[in-house]
């Protein structure tokens, strides 16, 4: 494993995530923002935060399988959302996708739009490999 995850006891619990990586590797690999398109380009999920969640997690984790990434691996999720408060349907989707992956330090940011009206989300992780 290339990251090690600390959740000091001095600091307010964690839910959904870590409150520090530390990467012990050698390679970062930065992976763009993905968000609830299919290979056609249509949006997944239309007025489903669920849905897209889980859709850009997919489309992130097929990126991962590509560069030979685990979730283990990932040191830095952000999440951009029109709907930043829905926080347990967030943390619902995001672990649908994955599973015990320990969580890493994480940061949901709302935002007014995304690239195409439809898109409530869109997913961005940070990896490092040993």
């Amino acid at each position: 494993m290339a990251r090690r995850l600390i959740n000091p006891p001095e600091m307010h619990p964690a839910p959904s995530y870590s409150h520090i990586a530390i990467a012990e590797g050698h390679t970062v690999v930065y992976f763009a923002g993905q968000v609830a398109l299919d290979a056609e380009l249509a949006v997944i999920g239309p007025d489903d935060l669920h849905q897209q969640i889980v859709a850009s997690m997919r489309n992130l984790e097929r990126a991962m399988k590509a560069a030979g990434v685990s979730w283990d691996d990932i040191v830095r999720r952000t999440i951009y959302t029109t709907r930043p408060h829905e926080l347990a349907t967030i943390g619902t989707a995001v672990r649908e996708v994955t599973g015990d992956a320990a969580d890493p330090p994480q940061t949901i940011v709302g935002v007014t739009g995304l690239a195409l009206p439809e898109l409530l989300v869109e997913v961005e992780c940070t990896a490092v490999l040993g």
